[in-house]
């Protein structure tokens, strides 16, 4: 027999396969997961697939950014695309019929100082030999009226995700920094027009941004503004600007409005446990590895420069193999 013959039965033998019932009375495992978004649930189909006893805490509402999202696009294997909150259901189900234990709790402490590493979670206390961080990231808000009713009905955080549902529409970006310029000048693939909104004078993004967004006809700025309202019946209609000096109002047409002022990144927990950068992301020594032997990290806890699902499920993928490479050259140790 061939080895890719072999390789096909293995596949056909995993898919028949009954998943496994995972024991949630269980309190040590080979590898706990903090959170449960395509990173997470990734990481843990890995880990399970290679035999190791998984844990996944997924907090309260597990499914990451994903479960506020409505159609996906852009994620490979839907040729129609596919309900934000359906592919995390997926990728839960996927991840359990592996083997892993998923609970959903949230984790309120962990101890990283001494192996096995302890995550506290509201009820619970677990001990793992190897952790792989997912918590994520969550956008800036502008915490304005009519932002959460259309979130997902044409106000965005994400333009590489969702800009081609906007073509020939008028669309809002609120920003000024680099994020901000490189998302405006993305959507005028799409977009009739671009109006960038920002709180300043001058834009914070570099200077060679600047230059392209200047030289876009397509990009209209609004300086010294913010948007105070969004409005609409179904989806949103209209943004409502603010001149912050002379507190005139204008209303604009916006078939689209993305926020791009920031993100944030789910780490206080772990402040003075691993390396954090000035804006909170956990800072990767090599690989996924953290500057703890044994922390590993996946997704948009640590990448701020693409931060889709995919990016999100490959660094899962990635930070699993390093795990399994971990707890194999230190299985002596680890006994």
């Amino acid at each position: 027999m061939m080895a890719g013959d072999t390789a096909g039965e293995a596949v056909l033998e995993s898919r028949d396969s009954e998943p496994k019932i995972p024991d949630k009375s269980k309190t040590k495992y080979d590898v706990i997961i903090i959170g449960a978004g395509p990173s997470g649930y990734t990481a843990g189909i890995y880990c399970s697939r290679a035999g190791y006893d998984t844990l996944i805490l997924s907090g309260l509402l597990p499914g990451g950014q994903l479960v506020n999202t409505t159609e996906v696009e852009n994620y490979p294997g839907f040729e129609n695309g596919i309900m934000g909150p359906d592919l995390m259901i997926d990728m839960r189900k996927q991840s359990q019929r592996m083997g892993t234990t998923i609970v959903d709790d949230v984790v309120v402490d962990v101890d990283f100082r001494r192996k096995p590493f302890k995550v506290l979670t509201a009820s619970e206390e677990y001990e793992g030999r190897a952790v792989i961080i997912a918590t994520g990231a969550n956008p800036r808000k502008l915490g304005v009226e009519g932002e959460e009713t259309f979130s997902g009905k044409g106000v965005s955080y994400c333009a590489t995700c969702d800009g081609p549902f906007f073509r020939n529409q008028e669309i809002v970006v609120v920003g000024g920094g680099d994020s901000a310029i490189e998302e405006a000048t993305f959507l005028t693939k799409f977009a009739t027009n671009v109006h960038l909104i920002h709180r300043r004078a001058e834009l914070r993004a570099s200077k060679i941004m600047q230059e392209r967004a200047f030289n876009n006809e397509k990009i209209k700025f609004h300086f010294d503004s913010a948007v105070t309202k969004i409005t609409g019946d179904q989806k949103i209609q209209q943004a409502v600007l603010k001149n912050l000096k002379t507190n005139e109002e204008t209303i604009l047409d916006a078939g689209g409005l993305f926020v791009a002022i920031g993100h944030e990144p789910n780490t206080q927990l772990f402040k003075g446990q691993i390396d954090l950068d000035d804006e909170g992301y956990v800072v990767l020594k090599n690989k996924t590895h953290t500057n703890i032997e044994g922390v590993f990290a996946a997704g948009d806890v640590h990448d701020r420069s693409y931060r889709q699902a995919i990016t999100a499920a490959g660094f899962g993928c990635m930070s699993a193999i390093d795990v399994d490479k971990y707890l194999t050259e230190n299985a002596d140790t680890q006994q």
